[in-house]
């Protein structure tokens, strides 16, 4: 689980920084955000692995953005651990009710906050999230940073790669242009949806006549990954 990107969400610099010490100790790299706004531009256009989201916030409450990210598609998977001051049983439901993965009541340890942290990992980490993923003979390997179709390396640009990578990851539905340019470009970043199009061109090329058909338009939305016709 080391390397995993975690996004600090809290209106206090010192808990902030208490939490990045312990887990870029723990070989983990961090991003802080003091407040709701802050957190979810990040979330949009980092994509972390896993959100330390404190209850009160100023402005938008921690559980009104745990809500808004519960509702939008995009970012319903990602793993949620709340920190709060409220230890009251009511709180605590309401906040696993929302659709966090844990609820850790402050103060607490770092080594028990890195230990709970691990433990929401390894449950919402796909087969680890690390190893390769293998479609018909093509694998791409995350550890590696390298894509091989039938044991052969195969060559593409960086932004093909994540692009391949979020394809593989969210194999069956389909994405609209603006919901890629989000995913896989960042959300921060002004891209015009046409360039989608070319990089999809660029990435069927490298995937070559076998495997580009995994790549399906899907006319009037956008594309999808997918083994099926």
């Amino acid at each position: 689980m080391a390397g995993k990107l975690i996004l600090i969400v809290d209106d206090e610099a010192p808990i902030r920084e208490m939490i990045a010490i312990a887990l870029e100790m723990a070989d983990y790299d961090c991003l802080e955000a003091e407040n709701a706004q802050d957190a979810h531009a990040l979330i949009v256009d980092r994509r972390p692995d896993l959100v330390l989201l404190d209850w009160m916030l100023p402005g938008t409450s921690g559980i009104e953005l745990a809500r808004r990210l519960k509702r939008d598609e995009l970012t319903r998977a990602l793993p949620l651990i709340m920190l709060t001051a409220k230890g009251e049983e009511d709180n605590k439901i309401l906040g696993l009710e929302v659709g966090a993965d844990d609820y850790i009541t402050k103060p607490f340890s770092p080594r028990e906050l890195v230990a709970r942290l691990k433990a929401v990992l390894r449950r919402t980490t796909p087969g680890g999230g690390d190893g390769p993923i293998e479609v018909n003979g093509l694998v791409l390997d995350p550890l590696g940073h390298r894509v091989t179709i039938d044991g052969r390396p195969t060559e593409m640009g960086p932004t093909e790669y994540r692009l391949l990578q979020f394809f593989m990851t969210h194999q069956e539905r389909a994405y609209t242009r603006g919901q890629l340019l989000d995913q896989v470009w960042g959300g921060n970043v002004y891209v015009e949806e046409r360039t989608v199009d070319v990089h999809i061109r660029r990435l069927r090329k490298a995937l070559g006549t076998r495997h580009e058909n995994l790549v399906q338009t899907v006319r009037g939305t956008g594309y999808r990954f997918s083994t099926k016709g």
